[in-house]
């Protein structure tokens, strides 16, 4: 029913950009909540950045000021634009698409229910 493709990751050196791309094919008119998440091999997927229905956006701590997310409706597809990159924001990163009212949940603790396949970002030293 709803199907996500990421594309844009790359090996960079820090202080370097990417610019990560979300394609979504879905029935569904518009999401409550869309979001980028990352996660390292045996650790826990993170939410890095969350848009809402609005253009409301949150962003984790780690990224804010150097990750911009953002949508582009017609185009039916979410963006993540990463600026002066770290060594630490080495992960795969994925998109995730929420769809479905939950009443009172902002999109930073959104019980995401579809996911994209990955796209790795690797940032050297």
């Amino acid at each position: 029913q709803v199907h996500l493709v990421e594309s844009g990751g790359g090996s960079v050196q820090a202080g370097g950009s990417l610019r990560l791309s979300c394609e979504v094919s879905t029935e569904t008119a518009s999401s409550s909540c869309m979001a980028w998440f990352r996660q390292r091999p045996g650790e826990e997927r993170q939410g890095v950045a969350h848009i809402a229905r609005g253009r409301r956006t949150i962003y984790s701590d780690s990224v804010k000021g150097r990750f911009t997310i953002s949508q582009d409706n017609a185009k039916h597809a979410i963006y993540l634009q990463m600026n002066n990159l770290k060594p630490e924001d080495t992960a795969m990163y994925y998109c995730a698409g929420g769809y479905g009212i939950q009443t009172g949940v902002p999109c930073d603790k959104y019980d995401y229910n579809h996911w994209g396949q990955g796209t790795q970002v690797t940032v050297s030293s």
